[in-house]
């Protein structure tokens, strides 16, 4: 079922999209390295990203506080759908965002990026912190698809989405699989460089922490209570929550410079059907290797809604 009425797709192009998914290989799946040697060659950019405008609907969801997120759809005609999440301070227009959802589109999968509330286009104020809130947020997208006959068979974040597709998971046991690309596994750490050591004797004294630009102007408030909540998440106990039967990958970049790679050793200590992915030399952006983020994602992304696929016909 297409949710939207200004674009259709012919039933063969349809069918031809279904064979080259499902005719992707477990073979070719274990060949991508984070080399990218031997893996899938995907040149993808922003430029050819957004050339693809025919494919793509905007589409605003309500979430449970009835504000409205906005999202952007690259509808290919299959139900099954991949839904992308940014990090923090970001957008759906974020590099890796618009790359995965472009390169998925062009393997013929149904693909939909999304502002969390307070972010980009969607309606709501920014929140530092905001975890519980931009897990909830994704439920109601992946509710609403529900509704419209699509199913979400993967969730991807990248950053500190990266965090809220591992807290989705381990609260709502609907997703097959979740990649999450470098989030965060210590989200204690971090916020001393954000804000300054004394931050917390900071927010008991004033109440708020005002995060200000190069020119002086106010980019964001941090209050107690979203500081709190952040603190509070607590990963580790979040993903022994995650059912045995959700695949995770989690993708990391070796030079990093906002959160370790240590962090991604963690998640592949204690998620229980996990799959490590290091891409040597990239930064958390991946800023000289969207091609082999790319290449690292699309292929499990592949086998995933293969097996999906499988699972139905039998």
């Amino acid at each position: 079922m297409l949710i939207c009425p200004d674009f259709t797709l012919s039933n063969t192009l349809i069918q031809e999209k279904k064979s080259l998914l499902l005719n992707f290989s477990p073979k070719q799946v274990r060949s991508c390295s984070s080399s990218g040697n031997r893996s899938i060659r995907i040149k993808r950019n922003l430029v050819e990203a957004r050339n693809s405008a025919a494919m793509q609907q905007k589409i605003t969801i309500p979430n449970k506080r009835g504000e409205k997120l906005v999202g952007v759809l690259h509808e290919t005609g299959l139900p099954k759908l991949v839904v992308l999440c940014h990090g923090f301070r970001s957008t759906k227009e974020y590099d890796v965002m618009v790359n995965l959802a472009a390169a998925l589109e062009q393997e013929g999968i149904s693909a939909f990026r999304f502002d969390f509330a307070g972010n980009g286009e969607s309606e709501g104020s920014f929140q530092f912190g905001n975890y519980i809130s931009e897990t909830e947020d994704l439920r109601s997208v992946v509710e609403y698809f529900t509704g419209v006959n699509r199913s979400t068979v993967v969730v991807v974040g990248h950053s500190k989405g990266g965090n809220v597709v591992l807290l989705y998971a381990s609260k709502y046991h609907d997703i097959g699989a979740v990649v999450n690309v470098s989030g965060r596994y210590d989200v204690k750490r971090g916020i001393a460089e954000r804000l300054g050591k004394n931050f917390l004797e900071r927010l008991k004294k004033d109440g708020y922490i005002d995060v200000k630009t190069r020119t002086g102007e106010v980019d964001y408030r941090v209050t107690e209570e979203s500081m709190m909540e952040r603190l509070n998440t607590n990963m580790h106990e979040a993903c022994l929550s995650i059912d045995g039967k959700c695949r995770v990958l989690t993708v990391h970049g070796s030079a990093d410079e906002v959160i370790p790679v240590e962090d991604a050793l963690e998640f592949a200590k204690i998620i229980p059907n996990h799959r490590l992915q290091i891409i040597e030399g990239a930064n958390h952006g991946y800023s000289s290797h969207q091609d082999q983020l790319t290449s690292t994602v699309l292929p499990f992304i592949k086998e995933c809604i293969q097996q999906a696929e499988d699972h139905v016909s039998n």
